[in-house]
């Protein structure tokens, strides 16, 4: 049976480790409402899978398009989005195609979470964000990081693929490793400017989330709240960011 506790958990701790995000985001649409003067904006959400960030941004008011290759997350995507009571429009497709899929210059903001790590070709990837942002666009860059691989890895009894995490130029801990590649925050600041963006600062995401135990977030409804400023101060610490689960960029077109 679960428990309040649980159920709490469950409710709060996805916000401890996307919150940096969305403050990064949020500021970024008040900055394109400011640009062009439009209150919708066209964003694209490239590998949004089931609309976790589409949806939401759907709600904000905002004219949103997933791009996913995989037809069963483009259906609970339509699920999910009906049961918000909003449109999202869904493709199926990969970030690569994208300008095969949608009208040059279309999006002001496009999402690329958690999808550089997979695609075939980064820099093609990010080319073909290029291409259908307008002028003055932004693209928001979610990627794991190879360091807290390694602490993770570490963390689970796993001394010799930790080593390897840190030494693997993709930051991959072995052969069995589901994630083909890994980036530091110089790496995809430099994927950015190769493609043509005016990258901003690097900063942390699941810091602390990921290494705190549940059970600290049960019996306190505070918890859930202080572990998420904790998450927004280390963000852009030096030291910390550099060990998040992943890193987070916003590039300018």
């Amino acid at each position: 049976m679960r428990t309040e506790g649980a159920t709490r958990q469950a409710a709060t701790t996805p916000a401890a480790r996307t919150a940096v995000v969305w403050d990064a985001l949020r500021a970024a649409l008040a900055e394109q409402v400011r640009a062009t003067g439009r209150e919708r904006l066209d964003i694209v959400d490239a590998g949004g899978g089931t609309g976790g960030f589409a949806v939401p941004l759907a709600e904000l008011g905002h004219s949103v398009t997933v791009v996913d290759p995989s037809p069963d997350s483009l259906a609970g995507l339509e699920r999910r989005a009906a049961e918000a009571g909003v449109g999202v429009k869904g493709i199926q497709g990969d970030a690569a195609d994208l300008r095969d899929l949608l009208d040059p210059g279309s999006a002001d903001l496009v999402l690329c979470h958690s999808v550089l790590e997979y695609v075939e070709d980064p820099e093609s990837a990010l080319a073909a964000v290029a291409g259908v942002l307008r002028p003055g666009g932004v693209v928001s860059v979610l990627a794991a990081n190879p360091v807290a691989t390694a602490i993770h890895r570490s963390l689970s009894g796993h001394f010799d693929e930790a080593r390897q995490a840190l030494a693997d130029p993709s930051g991959r801990w072995g052969d069995q490793d589901p994630t083909p590649r890994r980036f530091s925050g110089e790496a995809l600041a430099g994927l950015l400017s190769a493609a043509g963006f005016t990258p901003g600062e690097a900063r942390g995401v699941r810091i602390f989330a990921d290494l705190v135990p549940g059970r600290l977030l049960d019996g306190d409804p505070g918890a859930a709240r202080a572990l998420v400023a904790l998450e927004q101060a280390a963000a852009a610490h030096p030291v910390l960011r550099d060990i998040a689960t992943q890193l987070h960029l916003l590039g300018h077109r």
